[in-house]
């Protein structure tokens, strides 16, 4: 059974939450204070988060930001009400969230989204387990990455995105085949995203993320790796 700690100061809406996953086979543990929430994600060891962004305490925001320091990884959906726009910016800080929802949602989403987390979160035999190009080294199976042999702070996602146009070295991947390779759907997010997930893998492996020369966008088409 998989174990689900969720992180929301209404109550109303966590009893809810709690019931629907529940009817569907998980186990929760919850907190409705960003504190509380915070030591359950260090004690417990859970599956995956759903983490509101506005907390008493401990924003979400600073939950994932904590929780990626201390080298805790686990999967985060963020819950917000905020347009998602402003949430495709949030994400673009490299808090290390892998999905977000936008309230008010329904249990159908909500459940395919934890489908999709988790599945992208389940343990591989990689294609590729290690790989250097320039300066960098990726380890992806340890999610360790290096430049100059300094330690680069990357999401479970950029890790996937790096992967899939590694493993298309010198092919086109297109924005949607993204979305459906390394985000599980192709509804949410927007392309868009991709473009800020590019732009800020650009920023830690490119030496000149103005001129890149191994992250190369394509006009019109998608982006390519080359090594």
């Amino acid at each position: 059974m998989k174990k689900i700690l969720i992180i929301e100061d209404d109550k109303a809406f966590l009893e809810t939450l709690t019931s629907s996953l529940e009817t569907e086979n998980f186990k929760i543990v919850s907190a409705t204070d960003g504190e509380k929430g915070f030591q359950l994600a260090c004690q417990e060891k859970v599956d995956l988060i759903i983490l509101d962004l506005v907390l008493p305490s401990l924003s979400g925001i600073d939950i994932c930001q904590k929780l990626r320091e201390k080298g805790i990884m686990y999967p985060i959906i963020m819950l917000s009400g905020k347009k998602k726009e402003e949430i495709d910016k949030v994400l673009g800080l490299e808090l290390g969230a892998d999905d977000y929802l936008i309230k008010p949602f329904g249990t159908k989403e909500l459940l395919a989204r934890i489908k999709a987390v988790l599945r992208r979160s389940k343990p591989e035999a990689p294609e590729i387990e290690e790989y250097s190009f320039g300066d960098v080294y990726l380890n992806f199976k340890k999610q360790i990455a290096l430049k100059e042999k300094k330690e680069l702070s990357l999401t479970a996602r950029e890790f996937a995105l790096l992967k899939l146009l590694i493993c298309h070295e010198g092919e086109v991947v297109s924005r949607n085949t993204i979305l459906n390779e390394v985000w599980g759907y192709d509804k949410f997010p927007t392309t868009r995203t991709v473009d800020t997930f590019i732009h800020n893998l650009r920023q830690k492996i490119e030496d000149n993320p103005t001129k890149p020369v191994h992250l190369l966008t394509v006009p019109w088409s998608g982006y390519k790796f080359i090594k």
